[in-house]
């Protein structure tokens, strides 16, 4: 419904900040790490919106990038986790790190972010590689030019980790073909693979 937020900066808070734009006053709850990096108080900034409709509250959520909002958007899909426990894992781990922990299964890194148990994280595996096969069916089903991407495992596994935070594997593979990602770790090969797809 309201898909991002530009305007003044007018306030930051502990746990949201207050953008006006147009004369209206938008209080957008955010990660703490967030509010940090996001500028200072007057700075015109954009923000990244979800509509948050619950029985007994209308929320705004902020992010500073499509990832991060597709990253929360993922998170609040999983049984059992909210939208400020969303907000929790936002502020302690960045979205390609969690990508990454999430198709390697690393529950262990996983578990280290406060108030996330290890029964939560094992469901948020699970769900999160469930959603990401059904991207997978629904690519191979709707293929249409018959080009088939030649991988290695690291790029397969950036492949995976940018289709969690939230890029079909159609456009990943045109952003991918004629680069070459020699020996890049699989982190490396999520960054750039990040400014390639936020070129398109």
């Amino acid at each position: 419904m309201i898909a991002y937020v530009k305007g003044s900066l007018e306030m930051k808070l502990n746990n949201a900040v207050v953008i006006e734009a147009n004369g209206v006053g938008y209080k957008i709850f955010m990660a703490q790490n967030a509010i940090d990096k996001i500028g200072n108080i007057g700075d015109i900034v954009k923000v990244h919106t979800h509509y948050h409709v619950r029985e007994d509250e209308i929320s705004l959520y902020g992010f500073l990038t499509s990832e991060e909002l597709n990253m929360f958007e993922l998170l609040i899909s999983v049984s059992g986790i909210g939208a400020k426990s969303a907000l929790t894992i936002l502020a302690n781990i960045e979205p390609h790190s969690f990508a990454i922990a999430v198709i390697t299964n690393d529950e262990a890194r996983l578990t280290k972010i406060p108030g996330i148990g290890k029964k939560t994280v094992a469901r948020m595996i699970v769900e999160l590689q469930d959603k990401m096969k059904k991207l997978d069916l629904e690519d191979v089903t709707s293929k249409e030019d018959g080009k088939v991407l030649k991988v290695s495992q690291n790029i397969s596994e950036a492949m995976s980790a940018l289709q969690v935070l939230g890029y079909n594997r159609k456009e990943i593979e045109r952003a991918f073909e004629n680069q070459k990602f020699g020996d890049l770790s699989v982190e490396d090969i999520i960054r750039k693979g990040l400014n390639l797809l936020s070129r398109d």
